[in-house]
C-alpha cells in the first residue's frame, strides 16, 4: 500500500469517526429532551437545560438543531423509531394471531414501568403537538406506522384501526396515571377484547 493511500484510508476513518461521534451527540441531546420533559414539561426545554442533560457545550444544541421545535420533532420522530422497532420486535415474537393480546400488554407493562420517563416525555409531546402543527406530521407517524402493519400489511377497517389505537392509547395513559401499574395478566383479558376484530379486519 502506498503512502497515499494510507493517508487516504487514515482520512476516512478519521471522517468516520467524526460521523459516529457526532450521531451519539446528537442522540444524548435527543434523548436528554426526553427526559427534560417528563421530569420538568416541555416548559423546561431551553438550550441550557438540555446541554446540562446531555453533558453537552450549550453551543452543540444550536449546531445540530435549527431551533427548539425543531428538536421537539426530532425527538418525537426518535420515539417513533423506537415504537416501530418494539413492533418488528413483537412480529418476530409473535407466531401466532392469538399471541398478540398477550404481547402487546407486556409491552403496555413494559413502557409504563421500566421505560416509564420515557413515556411520559413521549405523551408530553404528543400533546404538545395539539398546539404546535409543526410537530404533529411526526406525532401521527408512530400510528400510521403501527396502523401499516395490521394484518402483516394487508391493513384493514380505518375506524376500526383508530379505535384500536385510540383505546391502546387510552391503556398507556391509564397505566402512568395509576398508583400501581397494572401487569401484563390484567391487560391480557382487554387486548383480547379489542385485537379480537383485527383477524377479520378488511381493506
Amino acid at each position: 500500500m502506498t503512502a497515499a493511500h494510507r493517508n487516504l484510508d487514515r482520512a476516512d476513518a478519521e471522517t468516520d469517526g467524526r460521523r459516529a461521534k457526532g450521531e451519539r451527540r446528537r442522540r444524548a441531546i435527543i434523548d436528554a429532551t426526553l427526559r427534560v420533559v417528563a421530569r420538568d414539561g416541555v416548559a423546561g426545554v431551553s438550550h441550557r437545560n438540555i446541554a446540562r442533560e446531555a453533558e453537552v457545550p450549550p453551543a452543540s444544541i444550536a449546531y445540530y438543531f435549527a431551533g427548539i421545535d425543531e428538536l421537539l420533532v426530532a425527538a418525537l420522530l426518535e420515539s417513533c423509531e423506537k415504537m416501530i422497532a418494539d413492533m418488528d420486535r413483537l412480529r418476530e415474537r409473535v407466531d401466532d394471531n392469538r399471541e398478540w393480546p398477550r404481547a402487546v400488554a407486556e409491552l403496555i407493562v413494559e413502557m409504563v414501568r421500566e421505560h416509564r420517563e420515557r413515556t411520559l416525555g413521549e405523551y408530553e409531546l404528543y400533546l404538545l403537538a395539539a398546539k404546535r402543527p409543526a410537530l404533529r406530521p411526526a406525532a401521527r407517524r408512530w400510528i400510521e406506522i403501527a396502523s401499516g402493519s395490521i394484518n402483516n400489511g394487508a391493513g384493514g377497517d380505518p375506524p376500526v384501526i383508530r379505535a384500536l389505537f385510540a383505546a391502546i392509547d387510552g391503556l398507556l395513559l391509564q397505566g402512568l396515571i395509576a398508583d400501581e401499574p397494572p401487569t401484563a395478566e390484567e391487560l391480557e383479558p382487554t387486548l383480547r377484547f379489542l385485537l379480537h376484530p383485527v383477524d377479520y379486519l378488511r381493506k
